[in-house]
């Protein structure tokens, strides 16, 4: 696997795994904190990576579990949010951290993409969120110098939070450290906080083999822990908010 050089920015590029830490506290109404461990790739959208044919079941890219899934690409489908938004990155570079499809399965609770003028410049994030219902959102994020964003919640992903409320993303693109985390603030409680803590790992097919053999099925598992947590944190008692209407999955903000 070839690492691609990134010469804008002075050191080498995409492909990258992150082998990471993903981190929930809740603090209301019960407390309660939950932590798995998962890696995660960041990609150039443009020069997705090419594996050896025997470790390509280990990670594939497909524009299907993105977006609309309707677009020929990855690539497209973002290129078609950002216009819906007045945003044209002009051919302009596309960095996205997420989950692969591994042995055949993919579950994304957030993909993120930093994407970029041709200056070189960021333009925008856009976070793009999966729920367990299998519906898909995106948020149009423009961030500060330090990689921070505030945008309103307006998709359901947890049957123990209603639609309300504002997220405070932050968000600084990776380098040899992933620091990333989500703050969910609501009228009247405590904030519900995500984060992910990683760090930097060339793409190469022995470091590929490592994480796929200590974290097997490790979408299939992320998706499996939400179901498993959700159902301890019901039998505590946890209120349930019934979920809106069935969106599709082709809703975006």
């Amino acid at each position: 696997m070839t690492v691609l050089p990134d010469r804008r920015q002075g050191r080498a590029g995409p492909p990258a795994l992150y082998p990471c830490t993903i981190t929930h506290v809740r603090r209301a109404p019960r407390r309660y904190a939950l932590r798995h461990r998962t890696y995660l790739w960041l990609v150039d959208l443009d020069h997705l990576p090419v594996l050896p044919r025997p470790l390509r079941p280990l990670a594939r890219f497909r524009a299907r579990d993105h977006f609309t899934g309707r677009a020929p690409s990855i690539r497209a489908a973002l290129d078609g949010f950002l216009a819906e938004h007045g945003v044209d990155l002009r051919g302009g570079r596309v960095l996205m951290l997420a989950h692969a499809r591994i042995l055949g399965h993919v579950f994304n609770p957030l993909t993120l993409y930093w994407c970029y003028g041709l200056d070189g410049a960021l333009r925008c994030v856009v976070a793009e969120v999966h729920n367990t219902y299998g519906e898909r959102h995106a948020y149009l994020l423009h961030t500060d110098a330090t990689g921070t964003a505030t945008v309103a919640k307006d998709f359901y992903v947890s049957p123990f939070h209603p639609v309300d409320g504002h997220y405070e993303m932050r968000l600084p693109p990776p380098g040899e450290r992933l620091r990333l985390s989500v703050r969910l603030q609501r009228p009247g409680s405590p904030p519900f906080t995500a984060s992910v803590h990683g760090r930097r790992r060339e793409a190469t097919a022995p470091a590929l083999l490592r994480l796929a053999l200590r974290r097997p099925w490790s979408t299939l598992t992320v998706s499996a822990a939400i179901r498993f947590h959700g159902i301890r944190l019901f039998l505590r008692g946890l209120p349930v908010h019934p979920r809106p209407g069935r969106r599709t999955s082709e809703s975006v903000s």
